[in-house]
């Protein structure tokens, strides 16, 4: 009988260790630590530890750690990532229909943005769950500019020739044909040493990219072409999702809007700073003179691209937000 008892007591102490056991997931994404939104996935991470008292550790893999956006958003429809932020570029191989948000001059202003994506972006977002992926929120990455190293970007004309770094996304790479440059896909995690080794003239990312993986040590000239604004959905793998409780689901999601709001007034904070980082360096030209309405015009027909396949509702939608 005691050896009964011995063993029942051991069983609810080890079926308790279970219980008190906290529930990791990995988070990975791409960017620098110091980067708005890897600072917005070290804050969301902190608020869901302090909201769970403990019960959910969201462990933050920055820089690629767990491979590119690319495998990142694979990893999540094969349950074999938690989590991660990536940008609709990429998640649009994946759920087509977010590509929208990529459309070159889309947006008024970042304000637009925002209230297109809290309404509009996330019922688009939702087929991704479809793909085994859950958005929670859709942060921010910023408004993307061009660099490279053989001259200003000035007018669409100085574009042409230029082989220039994309994301591996239809949008973009029409984007560069659309303006005469050659695109060519790659990662970000290759992207450095392929332009200091002059393997291709430029790239294009917002200044926060451009500061914090220190770009603008390997780019002569940065212009101020604001040609797309760049959303950072937070994606978590359906698979890590049921592991969650209802009220542990509400903790992750109410965390992760809380943190967009705080992650966006960052990186309107943070650009003068960056800003100030690329110009100390001495290293980079900075030219805010850019014929805006024409590269408008330019790259128009990529919008064809999008309705060919999805129709104008959405376009309109999203132009009719006041």
């Amino acid at each position: 009988m005691m050896r009964i008892f011995a063993l029942l007591a051991a069983f609810l102490f080890s079926a308790q260790l279970a219980m008190a056991a906290p529930l990791t997931l990995k988070l990975g994404h791409i960017a620098e630590p110091e980067n708005p939104y890897g600072q917005g996935a070290d804050h969301f991470a902190k608020l869901v530890k302090e909201r769970s008292n403990g019960e959910v550790i969201i462990q933050v893999y920055p820089s690629s750690q767990l491979g590119n956006q690319r495998d990142l958003v694979e990893g999540l429809t094969l349950g074999t990532v938690d989590m991660t932020l990536t940008g609709t570029a990429v998640l649009g191989n994946f759920v087509p229909e977010v590509s929208i948000f990529d459309l070159p001059f889309l947006f008024r202003n970042v304000e637009h943005a925002y209230k297109a994506l809290d309404t509009i972006g996330m019922e688009l977002c939702k087929k991704g769950e479809q793909r085994g992926m859950i958005t929670l929120a859709i942060w921010e990455n910023g408004v993307r500019h061009m660099t490279n190293n053989v001259r200003p970007i000035r007018k669409p004309e100085d574009m042409k020739g230029l082989k220039f770094r994309v994301m591996e996304q239809p949008v973009y790479i029409q984007m560069m044909k659309s303006l005469g440059a050659s695109p060519t896909p790659m990662a970000m995690s290759e992207l450095y040493t392929a332009l200091q080794k002059g393997v291709i003239d430029g790239q294009e990312n917002p200044l926060a990219h451009i500061a914090t993986k220190r770009f603008y040590e390997v780019q002569k000239y940065i212009s101020l072409t604001g040609h797309t604004y760049a959303p950072e959905p937070v994606l978590i793998s359906t698979m890590a999702w049921k592991k969650l409780s209802p009220e542990q689901q509400n903790i992750v999601r109410q965390a992760a809007i809380d943190t967009r709001d705080w992650q966006r007034k960052l990186c309107r904070e943070l650009e003068g700073k960056f800003m100030k980082t690329i110009l100390d360096s001495g290293k980079a030209e900075v030219n805010e003179d850019v014929d805006k309405a024409a590269f408008a015009k330019a790259t128009r027909s990529v919008w064809d691209i999008y309705t060919k396949r999805f129709g104008d509702a959405s376009l309109k939608a999203i132009e009719a937000i006041k």
